[in-house]
């Protein structure tokens, strides 16, 4: 069910110049489909979170599912950008309905911290390997279908996914859903931000968000303008970012051994940073994708040990919780590609590139500096660190 909803994610991205030329819009303007995508996402969080805390976290995913791949097969057949958008804002309320919660599912399931980080690099390696499918099935379809075939193949598959989903959830075993009521929704959200990690947490990943994934849906167009007009080299240099993820969350069970988790923030900040800078030297598009695999192993690096923190701000309310740290990640991802388009208009494509390789690798040094373990036994008031 993740890996299906990650294909949705940046499968519009490779073909953003085709939907611009077939419905007669500005390619910037197109490229806000992803803003239209992330907004809602963001959100719609807090709320996702709470549901799933208290109606049953399998179900909402199901219903999650099931309600973006509609949206998406009505996206495949749209003679309008206004319902496209329409589809797309629809799409992103429900989507973050699935993979934040299925992160959630894993604290629940998984309560040693060691072992959860491992859990929660699997679940990625599942979700990243969607958005890399995404972005490259996408770029051939696009070349071969057009953007209405993009739609309408994703679609089809996540319809296959949820009818599986809808029965192999049913024996699954998860927290009990807890009865709902207005008090217990506030102590959550208390419970949450009692923790000080909370907001280097989120204000971390929501910068991320802005310099990093709000890039994604201007690579097409910078392809473009270097006189690339294959959506599929596009897909392939995007799809560059989620190989990287994986290969760097299949290496966690032996990273976390010798690494850490202060040293992978820098670690994984300083390749980010790294990679920022090669792309302002705008290489041919297959130099490009390797360095989005150095782009992908740096971010998730970093991000993952983000997203662990994130699981233990509260033992109670452990949806609320990552459902706030996605509010805020995809909240940076909407103000992004807005960012990035005026950017490129009033500063070229070099220099947003240099202020994206500061703001991540101040991200890193901030994480690595302020967020500790919590030792068994200590409030969130109380103590914070686990180490020196």
């Amino acid at each position: 069910m993740v890996f299906a909803s990650t294909l949705f994610t940046r499968a519009v991205d490779p073909v953003v110049p085709k939907i611009a030329h077939d419905l007669g819009i500005d390619v910037k303007t197109a490229a806000l489909l992803s803003t239209a995508f992330t907004f809602p996402y963001a959100f719609a969080q807090p709320a996702l979170g709470t549901i799933g805390d208290f109606f049953g976290k399998t179900r909402l995913m199901n219903l999650s599912l099931a309600i973006v791949v509609t949206t998406t097969l009505v996206c495949a057949f749209a003679q309008s950008f206004s319902l496209l958008v329409a589809m797309r804002v629809i799409a992103g309320i429900l989507a973050g309905g699935i993979y934040p919660v299925g992160v959630a599912m894993v604290g629940d399931l998984v309560p040693e911290v060691h072992k959860r980080q491992v859990a929660i690099g699997q679940l990625l390696a599942v979700a990243l390997t969607g958005n890399l499918i995404g972005a490259t099935v996408s770029g051939v379809i696009g070349d071969l279908l057009g953007w209405r075939g993009v739609f309408f193949s994703i679609g089809a598959f996540g319809l296959v996914v949820a009818a599986i989903a809808f029965f192999a959830f049913r024996g699954l075993r998860t927290a009990k859903p807890k009865p709902f009521n207005l008090a217990a929704v506030a102590a959550g959200f208390r419970s949450v931000f009692a923790d000080p990690r909370a907001k280097i947490c989120f204000g971390s990943v929501f910068f991320e968000g802005i310099v990093i994934h709000g890039m994604f849906p201007y690579v097409a167009l910078l392809l473009l303008l270097a006189g690339q007009t294959h959506s599929s080299f596009a897909g392939l240099v995007i799809a560059g970012f989620g190989l990287g993820g994986i290969i760097y969350s299949l290496a966690v069970p032996l990273v976390i051994t010798h690494f850490h988790d202060r040293q992978l923030m820098i670690m994984g900040a300083s390749g980010a940073a790294l990679a920022f800078v090669l792309i302002a030297l705008n290489p041919v598009w297959y130099v490009l994708a390797g360095v989005f695999v150095v782009f992908g192993i740096g971010f998730y690096m970093l991000h993952t040990c983000i997203q662990l923190h994130a699981t233990e701000l509260t033992q109670t309310a452990r949806g609320t919780a990552l459902s706030m740290h996605s509010c805020a990640f995809f909240s940076g991802q909407a103000i992004g590609p807005i960012y990035y388009g005026f950017a490129y208009s009033h500063a070229g494509t070099g220099k947003p590139m240099f202020i994206g390789a500061a703001v991540i690798l101040a991200v890193g040094l901030v994480c690595a500096r302020y967020l500790r373990h919590r030792r068994p036994g200590l409030t969130p008031a109380s103590g914070l660190a686990d180490g020196p």
